[in-house]
């Protein structure tokens, strides 16, 4: 009973924070689906340090998350967290407008808009909530075409946006910090403009139709003439960024078509007469997907030869041979990636995967050393601790491997099993060893748990 009575309050904390709830078809459950990329989430962070280091704030802090869903929708919880719809990046038509989201976005932060969230639940049990959401994908995990997808199911009942509804004092100063922030880092607010246009379009829609962005963020005719005369008046208003923007802009939105839409629908956006390189990126993946693997191989492969110090094509070709049976292979494409990215930690814990499939002593102990360290960069991805499980076993340590385990099911909620891993690791391992203290670690935080309400039993 604990990992439902957990998951209530998962899901409860979600909806509080104001996490978009698609309708599920034919009347179902509604469902929050997160992804992981690397490419994309360095992209994003890419995008928004120099406004959150603008904000007084630590970008080596925030977590982005991307939530697989074709509404338009953005927004921060707890000022740590951004999570983002891939509907919106996909249909961003250039890296500033997704800048100037988020750049509101950071207004909401830096105005002290979230109180009434933190009022409502205290911030050490959202933090962890929210670790818990992105950790649910072990149960559940899928390779949807190579992404890392975590579904969770979610009561129809449970409002949107509750708690993250702004007032149009509100929406005032986040637009006003956003033109600021923009000003002060000289690129210009067209992008921000842009986005408003685009929500404008749908003020008259009935509300089931309109995207969530537009119910918790009250949209008027004076918000986007501040900010046209603002983008008029501004020395910047016709700054133009970098190429490198516009190059992985393009990069982003043509792997989530890829790998979001059906493949019919990725070779119709990027025909075989396309040659660039987020046409060829998009079509890899989509041959992939249809189980053309020579094909997805051949595209990959041209992308290589153009950029063969380019980690994600790499990673894309390990995906690739992995997902078609092919582990071994893989691996040699794996650790090109890590050899050009070695701070990546989903790209490590891919690689860890792919010798963990192969069974050996040899590269189970190399999967470990990659998982370790893919673990000390991104702690909260419970793949990563299951794999590691499996490779301890193999090895024989049992006390590690039951480590390993209880982290896993910590994040996946199964507080249940990881009681008991945690204390299975308690009697092997050596007392004062680093893991037998990681161990005493885990055993608070389930005790935590346990005092802020959640069930043990």
């Amino acid at each position: 009973m604990l990992k439902r009575t957990l998951l209530s309050i998962l899901m409860l904390s979600l909806a509080v924070l104001g996490v978009p709830l698609p309708a599920a078809a034919q009347g179902g459950p509604q469902q929050l689906s997160l992804i992981r990329d690397s490419e994309i989430e360095n992209t994003i962070r890419f995008y928004v340090t120099p406004i959150f280091r603008y904000a007084g704030l630590d970008p080596d802090n925030v977590e982005i998350h991307l939530v697989n869903d074709r509404r338009l929708n953005a927004f921060v919880a707890n000022g740590q967290h951004i999570f983002i719809n891939t509907g919106l990046l996909i249909a961003s038509q250039n890296a500033l407008q997704v800048i100037g989201v988020i750049a509101h976005e950071t207004g909401h932060i830096h105005g002290g808009h979230l109180v009434r969230a933190r009022d409502a639940i205290r911030n050490a049990q959202i933090q962890s909530l929210i670790a818990l959401a992105l950790g649910m994908g072990a149960a559940v995990a899928a390779r949807d075409g190579g992404a890392a997808v975590a579904t969770l199911g979610l009561g129809s009942k449970i409002v949107e946006g509750t708690y993250l509804k702004y007032s149009r004092t509100q929406e005032q100063s986040a637009d006003q910090f956003a033109l600021t922030a923009l000003d002060a880092e000289r690129m210009s607010a067209r992008g921000l403009l842009e986005f408003f246009q685009i929500l404008e379009n749908q003020e008259f829609l009935v509300t089931d139709r309109q995207d969530p962005y537009m119910r918790t963020h009250p949209l008027t005719q004076d918000r986007i003439e501040f900010v046209r005369n603002h983008v008029e008046s501004s020395p910047y208003k016709d700054a133009k960024l970098p190429a490198i923007y516009d190059e992985v802009h393009q990069r982003m939105r043509a792997k989530l078509i890829g790998f979001i839409e059906a493949p019919s629908r990725t070779f119709q956006v990027y025909p075989l007469t396309d040659h660039s390189i987020p046409a060829r990126y998009a079509r890899a993946i989509a041959y992939h997907k249809a189980a053309s693997t020579d094909k997805a191989l051949a595209e990959v492969d041209s992308l290589i030869a153009e950029r063969p110090k380019d980690p994600y094509f790499h990673e894309l070709k390990g995906q690739i041979l992995f997902e078609v049976g092919r582990p071994a292979e893989s691996v040699v494409s794996y650790e090109k990636a890590v050899e050009l990215l070695p701070h990546d930690a989903l790209i490590r814990t891919n690689l860890g995967q792919s010798l963990v499939a192969l069974d050996t002593p040899q590269t189970d102990q190399k999967a470990i050393a990659n998982l370790n360290e893919a673990s000390r960069r991104d702690p909260d991805y419970p793949p990563t601790w299951r794999l590691l499980g499996i490779a301890y076993g193999r090895r024989g340590d049992m006390g590690m491997a039951s480590l390993s385990l209880a982290e896993n099911a910590l994040r996946i909620g199964d507080i249940k099993s990881a009681r008991g891993q945690a204390a299975r690791a308690e009697r092997l391992l050596p007392k004062g060893s680093p893991g037998w203290n990681r161990v005493q670690d885990i055993k608070s935080e389930l005790e935590r748990q346990r005092s802020d309400g959640g069930r043990v039993d």
